[in-house]
């Protein structure tokens, strides 16, 4: 058994590119049914039933996104770095808390965000994107 306590608390979201929101909510949402939880300018939130975690159909990024909850960015950043991992980005401020971007030795990126509200080990409310702007249809 590990030392160490598990770094990764849940899977907060998986983000995947779309050419625009409308095509990709017809897909995700209206072909696989998926139902929308938020929508802002560049992404919408869809709930996956059997889990907390929402599928995030995106417009500013051209890669997928993992985005994990840690209790601490900088916490996460120090361990991951210690363990033969990489600083990509961050840590910085967002609306919702604190992101930073990082890589395992594989050189396999992830987000992992921390926030004051997040209560973890139990669901979440609905929160908006990194714009902190939220709209809920």
């Amino acid at each position: 058994m590990p030392s160490t306590p598990p770094l990764f608390h849940k899977v907060d979201s998986l983000q995947l590119p779309v050419p625009t929101l409308d095509a990709g909510l017809a897909f995700y949402r209206d072909d696989l049914g998926h139902q929308l939880l938020w929508r802002t300018e560049h992404a919408a939130g869809l709930r996956m039933p059997d889990s907390e975690t929402e599928l995030v159909v995106q417009t500013e990024r051209p890669q997928s996104e993992v985005d994990l909850l840690v209790q601490s960015v900088e916490l996460a950043t120090e361990r991951v770095v210690a363990a033969g991992g990489a600083l990509l980005a961050g840590p910085s401020e967002i609306p919702v808390g604190r992101v930073v971007t990082v890589a395992d030795p594989f050189a396999t990126p992830w987000c992992c965000w921390s926030c004051p509200t997040a209560t973890i080990g139990r669901r979440r409310r609905r929160r908006g994107d990194r714009s902190g702007a939220l709209t809920v249809r």
